[in-house]
């Protein structure tokens, strides 16, 4: 138990109230996990008395909606920002009511039982009316309520979000719950945290499943696209599209580097990097084909991140991966020279990635079939383009440019739209060559722009 928690409870017992950690805080704790997201409930104090005790604690709140209580959100004070639920003001939960039936009545109206679990910080006490921990023992998701599962039809994401967090199984009467909400009317941001969290899982393939099996894709109808539709079995023996990226999500999990930005990134252009096949899949003289469909997948991937309102660092990143999945293996098998693989470094560069997460991507995309190659975790294409973007010194990112403005300036060029393109230039020759000496790259690129200038 962290100590400013136990310190915040302190205070709200002296004031006359009580608190309880509740949710996930409570769940995480039980597996022996990290807390990730701290949620409580405060008893016995009024709105004001409560954020009182809680100014004094060095915590700013501010009230969002409650869909039964009032809710504060907190931040400041050691905290990550938290909710806190203030629930005396519901009248079935007046203080003279026995404590552990309003604890179970609060709980009551939480999603899943392993989430209506909750903790007295300072006496260690537990409430689990619902059987939560058992659940929680067995990987089993069920419904607190069936009958009020639907008040907020984003809990089938959640649902399929801790399915693989807790590699969990949602029962009969929890599947059918999700399968009857209707989930057009929720807020995208909604939409896009609950699927960045899901992709933050060791086990993502199991919400994707649960997220196919309820209608959870509804929102997300390219991803929908992607069952059924075929792929060529030599290379694609674990059958279509859909199946191959559950598998290739899942392996892109082992390929994280440790930085949660770059892992987002990662994830999302592993779930998304086939999106182009549904529309570009064919027969050509028997074999199925898909010819485009990196180009097509990656306007696609933008379209639905935009939609979803990412932020526009990740659509950038997604976007430069998607299309370029398949460079690290094309430009092996086409022998590129030098030139190529400095070109791929800058163009990766614009979209903000570098070639060793291009090859991550890449290496989940092989090893997420059943080829034998994948099956004995080989990927000789993919450890050759390391090798060749290492020795060229690329591999986190494209030659420094060694041309400046004002070394364009210097030269004699007039300032204006000419200055660059001559340092466009000099990056395409630096690229080419592999040259760093500036006055002499600056040359060349002055020389042809003088050419140019004169046709």
């Amino acid at each position: 138990m962290s100590e400013p928690v136990r310190v915040l409870a302190a205070r709200i017992s002296e004031a006359g109230g009580r608190l309880l950690l509740v949710g996930g805080w409570v769940r995480d704790g039980c597996l022996g996990r990290a807390a990730r997201d701290l949620d409580v409930e405060i008893y016995d104090l009024s709105h004001a008395e409560t954020r009182g005790v809680l100014r004094e604690a060095g915590l700013e709140t501010i009230e969002v909606a409650g869909r039964h209580f009032p809710v504060l959100l907190a931040r400041g004070g050691g905290f990550e920002p938290f909710e806190i639920s203030l629930v005396d003001r519901s009248s079935e939960l007046q203080p003279g009511v026995d404590f552990e039936r309003r604890a179970a009545a609060c709980a009551a109206r939480r999603d899943l039982t392993v989430n209506a679990m909750a903790l007295d910080p300072l006496t260690g006490e537990g409430f689990d009316a619902f059987g939560g921990f058992a659940d929680l023992e067995a990987r089993r998701l069920r419904a607190v309520d069936p009958n009020r599962f639907g008040e907020d039809p984003l809990r089938v994401l959640r649902v399929a979000r801790l399915a693989a967090w807790l590699e969990g199984e949602p029962d009969r009467e929890l599947l059918a719950c999700c399968r009857a909400q209707d989930l057009s009317g929720l807020a995208v941001e909604r939409v896009y945290r609950e699927l960045d969290r899901l992709l933050q899982a060791d086990r993502v393939s199991l919400g994707l499943r649960v997220l196919c099996d309820t209608g959870g894709l509804d929102p997300l109808p390219e991803l929908a696209a992607l069952e059924g539709v075929p792929q060529d079995p030599r290379w694609h023996p674990e059958g279509c599209v859909w199946t191959h990226t559950l598998m290739v999500v899942d392996e892109a999990v082992r390929l994280r580097v440790g930085d949660a930005r770059r892992d987002g990134w990662l994830m999302w252009s592993a779930l998304l990097h086939d999106l182009g096949k549904p529309r570009t899949t064919n027969r050509d003289a028997g074999a199925v084909r898909s010819h485009g469909h990196d180009v097509l997948g990656a306007r696609l991937a933008v379209e639905l991140l935009e939609r979803l309102r990412a932020p526009g660092a990740a659509v950038a990143a997604v976007e430069t991966l998607v299309r370029h999945h398949l460079a690290p293996a094309l430009l092996i098998a086409q022998r590129s020279t030098d030139r190529g693989f400095r070109r791929l470094a800058r163009r990766l560069q614009r979209g903000g990635v570098d070639a060793d997460l291009l090859q991550r991507v890449a290496r989940a995309d092989h090893f997420g079939r059943t080829t034998p190659d994948a099956r004995a975790r080989r990927f000789a294409a993919g450890d050759e383009f390391v090798a060749r973007m290492r020795s060229l010194e690329t591999l986190a990112g494209p030659l420094a440019a060694t041309v400046r403005g004002q070394d364009v300036l210097d030269a004699g060029l007039e300032p204006g739209p000419a200055v660059g393109i001559v340092l466009a230039r000099c990056e395409a020759i630096q690229d080419e060559t592999g040259w760093t000496d500036p006055v002499r790259i600056l040359e060349r690129a002055l020389r042809e722009h003088r050419r140019n200038e004169g046709d």
